[in-house]
Parts: structure tokens; C-alpha cells; sequence
């Protein structure tokens, strides 16, 4: 049976494909995508303002941003079942709610414990709003107009991941209204309040399971086994990498293969899990894991590499790094405009896209070495970002391919789970490569240079990895 005629019988389960409001409301999931996200890069470039202003301690600079990962990995793959379970349209609702009240929170706090608990708030309702949104996107859209819903979604995900520091940046700068840093989480109120009210009117209702159930034991493993392995990604680095952050990633590793056998007897019992087992039977999903947990720990790390590189090797200024960083951001909106005619490729659209990414990273790899300016920069920085966005163009869409209505919500959890996971691994590995580099006598150009080498081979592995990927073609539409 075809993906389309299965979404014939599917019939009232899913939202009938001349559903009015599905791009209206593919713009209020991205806007919810936008706020976390956001929040996850400007923090860091704030850290130092908030400390000060709130005479925070040495520590709990690092904090202000690891309570909040750590908050939102460990509830990402039960949020998405939650989901599947009382609704995704009701979830969505009450993590932008939450969220948008932890934000206007996180702006009035007048002590660092109080910032960083609200943090941890707040990366809660964000795990119960974003793994929504692309289950959200596969019920709205029919098979016809579905893959340029995942094209849009794709490299504006990755707009935000670079360019949240450039928005963060201006508004430090800017001092809007006098509040100084507190504008960072501010500007979330009226974003969220508008998205919300938008998100009542347009996302579709979808009602709840009567017959699905929490798997309480799933949840308590899975959030453990999340918190082992993200917590010393976070903070290895600010330790040295002490013994106990390995005991603490061969815990995590302990604690999903006791997760992933529980959820397999759950399973032959006919139990409900917290993850459907079937899902790692299906290839395209299992390829979008491995790429996707690749791709946004390249992104993140080569972001850190060369903000470092730019800010320590060069003297730029946060304004000015943020500025020539948008040429990254350019080329990535340029892909994003030409992916609807790219579509129809599939999977080679992915592998074209790897390669554009390496040969950018190899130019920028070489022109890094002249008298360097920013506008010398720019070519390989629109390349580069021109293979990312083909790169994450067609993701979304050769993932969950195959991915049925009543698995959407774990499978988009465990993929948010894994770009949250991904970020951290990416940023702390070209992180440490950097500065172990810089460490044994290298000069910055030279550290940047081994950092930028290892993400253009994990762009190389995933073009490899690509091959995993079904030789995908849309379906016709054969529901209208």
C-alpha cells in the first residue's frame, strides 16, 4: 500500500488535506521553534552581563544556559508522547504558555538562584511544545504540499541556530527600554502572547487518546539516562574533563539499554512504551537519527569554533562577529528559496548539499590563512550555508517518511531529543578541539583550522550516511 492510500484510510484520524489555516499555522509552530531556540543561544552570549548584574557567582555563568539544556533533553522524548497521548495541539499550547510565563519570569528575576531555577522552568514547557509542532506539520499538510512544509521548516531551524546571536547581540547592544539583558527574555512575551492566541485559531484540534497511557518507569529512565549523558557534555569542558564525567556518559549508556529492554518487554506484553520499538525497525528514521545527531553537532560546534576564532584570533567584537556571521545566514535563506524546486530530488538534494558544505568549510579553511577580512569571509560562509540549508531542506520529510500518525510523537521527541543532544556534543567536541589545540602552543588560526576539520568530516560522513536515506519521491494526493 502506498504512504498515499494509506492516508486515504486513515481518513478522520489525520486533518482533512483542504484544512484552511495549515500555513498560517506552520508559521505559529515556527515562531514557537524560534523562541526556543533563541533562548538557547543568546543566554550564553549574555552570561557575563547577567552575572554581574545579578552578582552571581563564578559557576553559575555556566548554569544560566545548563539548567535550561538539561531541562529541556530530559523532557523532550516525554513530551512528544504526551503528544501522542492528550493531544498535540494541547501540548503545543501549554508549553508556549509556560514557556512565554517562565520567559517574563526569567526577566524579572532579581537573584542568580532565582534565574536559574526559572531557566530550568522554562526548558521544561519548551520540551512539551517543540517536539509537537512537526507532528503537527504532517497532520495539517497533504502528501502533495507536505515536503515544502519540511523544506521551510528545515533551514529555518537552522537561520535561527546561527543567526539567534545576531538578534541576541543587537538587542544587548540596543538597551531597549533601559532593561538592559532582561530584553532577552522580554522580547519571548509578546512573541509568545501573539503565538498563542494565532496557535488558538489555527492549529487544528486533534482529540485525546482514551486508550494510550504515560509509561511512568520509560519516563523515569529515559530522563536519567538524558541527564548522565548531557550534564558532563555541558560541563566536562569547565572541568577538565574530571573522571566522573565518563563514569556519568557509561551510566547514561547503562541507563538506555536497561531503558531500550524495558520498552521491548512492555512491548510483547502489549503495554503502552514510551517509545514506539517499531520505529527503529523503519531505515529512513534510523538515518535521520544518525544525520540528524551529526548535523546539528557540526552546526553548534563549527557556530562555537568560529566565534572563537573570529573574537580571539582576529579581535573582533561580539557586534562585529555577529554581523559577519550573517553571510552563513544568507546562504542559508538562498537554499531555502530554491528547495521547492529541488524537492522532487530527494535524497540527492541531501547529498549535494554535503558536498557544498565541505567545499565551503575546505575555502574557508583556506582563505583563514590571508589577510583576512570580513568580506573575505563571505563566499565561503554563503556556500557553506547554501549546503546546510539543502542539507536540512529535505530532512524532516526523508525521516518520517515512513512514520505513522499514532508514532509521530515519539518519533519527532527523539529527533528533538538528539538535536538538543547533538548541540551539546558538537559544541563541547570542537570546543575542546579548539582549546586542547590552542592548549599544546598553536595559535588561534591553527586551533580554528583542526575545529573546522572536524566538522567538514562530519559533513563527509553525512553524506555517507545519506545513502540510508529511501530514494524518497512526494506522493500524489489522492485525498482531495
Amino acid at each position: 500500500m502506498s504512504v498515499a492510500e494509506d492516508d486515504v484510510e486513515r481518513g478522520e484520524h489525520e486533518t482533512d488535506p483542504g484544512y484552511r489555516w495549515r500555513w498560517p499555522a506552520l508559521v505559529v509552530i515556527m515562531i514557537g521553534s524560534a523562541m526556543e531556540m533563541l533562548d538557547v543561544s543568546v543566554t550564553v552570549l549574555a552570561g557575563p552581563t547577567i552575572r554581574s548584574s545579578l552578582q552571581g557567582g563564578t559557576s553559575d555563568l555556566q548554569w544560566y544556559s545548563a539548567t535550561y539544556t538539561l531541562a529541556l533533553a530530559c523532557g523532550l522524548i516525554t513530551g512528544g508522547r504526551l503528544g501522542d497521548i492528550v493531544g498535540r495541539r494541547r501540548m503545543f499550547l501549554i508549553g508556549m504558555a509556560g514557556f512565554t510565563l517562565g520567559s517574563a519570569l526569567c526577566a524579572a528575576a532579581v537573584t542568580s538562584e532565582m534565574l536559574i531555577i526559572v531557566r530550568a522552568v522554562q526548558g521544561l514547557f519548551g520540551a512539551a511544545m517543540i517536539p509537537q509542532g512537526l507532528g503537527i506539520i504532517k497532520e495539517m499538510f497533504p502528501p502533495s504540499s507536505l515536503s515544502l512544509a519540511f523544506n521551510a521548516m528545515g533551514p529555518f531551524m537552522a537561520v535561527f541556530s546561527l543567526g539567534g546571536p545576531v538578534f541576541g547581540g543587537w538587542l544587548l547592544e540596543a538597551d531597549l527600554l533601559g532593561a538592559g539583558w532582561r530584553m532577552i527574555f522580554l522580547v519571548n512575551v509578546p512573541i509568545g502572547v501573539v503565538g498563542g492566541l494565532a496557535a488558538l485559531l489555527t492549529l487544528p484540534p486533534d482529540p485525546p487518546s482514551q486508550a494510550v497511557k504515560l509509561d511512568w518507569p520509560g519516563v523515569a529512565l529515559a530522563s536519567v539516562g538524558s541527564l548522565l549523558m548531557v550534564f558532563p557534555i555541558v560541563q566536562g569542558r569547565e572541568y577538565d574533563w574530571p573522571i566522573w564525567t565518563y563514569a556519568m556518559m557509561g551510566g547514561s549508556l547503562a541507563a538506555f539499554i536497561v531503558f531500550g529492554r524495558h520498552e521491548a518487554r512492555r512491548s510483547r506484553r502489549g503495554a503502552d512504551t514510551l517509545v514506539v520499538p517499531g520505529l527503529f525497525r523503519k531505515r529512513s528514521y534510523v538515518a535521520g537519527m544518525t544525520v540528524g545527531l551529526m548535523y546539528f553537532a557540526a552546526l553548534s560546534g563549527f557556530g562555537l569554533a568560529f566565534t572563537l576564532y573570529l573574537q580571539l584570533g582576529l579581535g573582533y567584537s561580539p557586534a562585529k562577529t555577529s554581523v559577519t556571521g550573517t553571510a552563513m545566514t544568507a546562504g542559508i535563506i538562498v537554499g531555502s528559496l530554491v528547495m521547492p524546486k529541488l524537492s522532487k530530488y530527494g535524497r540527492r538534494v541531501f547529498h549535494g548539499g554535503a558536498a557544498i558544505t565541505v567545499a565551503g568549510l575546505v575555502s574557508l579553511s583556506w582563505v583563514m590563512w590571508m589577510d583576512v577580512t570580513p568580506w573575505r569571509l563571505v563566499p565561503s560562509l554563503l556556500v557553506a550555508g547554501l549546503g546546510s540549508s539543502l542539507m536540512m531542506g529535505p530532512f524532516f520529510a526523508l525521516s518520517l517518511a515512513d512514520v505513522e500518525p499514532h508514532e509521530m510523537g515519539t518519533a519527532t521527541g527523539a529527533l528533538s531529543a538528539l538535536q538538543q543532544g547533538g548541540s551539546s556534543v558538537g559544541a563541547a567536541l570542537l570546543g575542546t578541539v579548539f582549546f586542547e589545540t590552542a592548549n599544546h602552543g598553536f595559535s588561534v588560526p591553527v586551533a580554528a583550522f583542526a575545529a573546522f576539520a572536524v566538522a567538514g568530516g562530519m559533513a563527509a560522513l553525512m553524506f555517507l550516511a545519506g545513502f540510508l536515506f529511501p530514494a524518497y519521491r512526494p506522493q500524489p494526493d489522492l485525498r482531495s
